[in-house]
C-alpha cells in the first residue's frame, strides 16, 4: 500500500511524539543575598555588597598625630588619600590574624564619607539562600552590636551580617581626636 506525503508526515509525527521526553520538572527560583565576608578577632562577618567599594591589601600608611590608637593614619590609594582604621582596635578586641600579609583593606564609601578598615582576612563574596537568614547576630564584640543585623548559616558556619555604612557615619567612629 502506497502512503500519501501527507500520511507519512503523519507517521513520523507520531514516532515522535511517543518517544519524545517530557519537559523538565520545573523548580522553583532559589532567591540569594549575596556580600562580602571577612573575619575580625575570631568572628565571621558578611557585609552588603553595595557596602563594600574595593577590598586590597593593607597599603602604606602614613601615621597621624593626635588620633585614637584605632586610626591607623592615612593610605594614598590612586590618587586618594583614605584614613584607614583598624576594626579589632575600634571594637576594643585583638586582631586574630596569623598572617599579617592575609590582613585586607575594605574600602567603604558611604555619601562623602570614604573609609578603609582593616580586617584579619576577607573570605570573598559569599551567597546565602534568603530563607536561611536569621533575625539573631551572631557572635561580635559589644561595641559594634548596633551595626549587626542578623546572621545566615552556611557550611555549618554563623556569618553575621554588619552594616558598615551605618558604622563609619556612626558618632564614635567619626569622634576620631583624641
Amino acid at each position: 500500500m502506497k502512503q500519501t506525503p501527507f500520511q507519512l508526515l503523519s507517521k513520523i509525527a507520531q514516532a515522535n511524539l511517543s518517544n519524545a521526553l517530557g519537559l523538565p520538572a520545573q523548580e522553583e527560583a532559589q532567591e540569594f543575598w549575596s556580600g562580602v565576608s571577612f573575619t575580625l578577632s575570631g568572628c565571621q562577618f558578611v557585609a552588603p555588597m553595595e557596602q563594600v567599594s574595593e577590598i586590597i591589601s593593607v597599603p602604606s600608611i602614613t601615621r597621624l598625630p593626635g588620633v585614637k590608637s584605632w586610626v591607623q593614619g592615612v593610605a594614598n590609594i590612586r590618587g586618594r588619600l583614605i584614613p584607614v582604621m583598624d576594626l579589632a582596635s575600634f571594637t576594643k578586641s585583638e586582631s586574630k590574624a596569623v598572617d599579617l600579609k592575609a590582613r585586607r583593606l575594605l574600602i567603604v564609601e558611604s555619601g562623602d564619607v570614604l573609609n578603609g578598615l582593616v580586617v584579619d582576612s576577607v573570605e570573598g563574596m559569599q551567597h546565602f539562600p534568603v530563607e536561611a537568614f536569621d533575625v539573631n547576630a551572631g557572635q561580635a564584640p559589644d561595641n559594634i552590636n548596633s551595626f549587626l543585623h542578623g546572621s545566615y548559616m552556611h557550611q555549618n558556619s554563623q556569618w553575621t551580617v554588619i552594616a558598615l555604612h551605618d558604622l563609619v557615619v556612626s558618632a564614635d567612629f567619626m569622634q576620631i581626636a583624641v
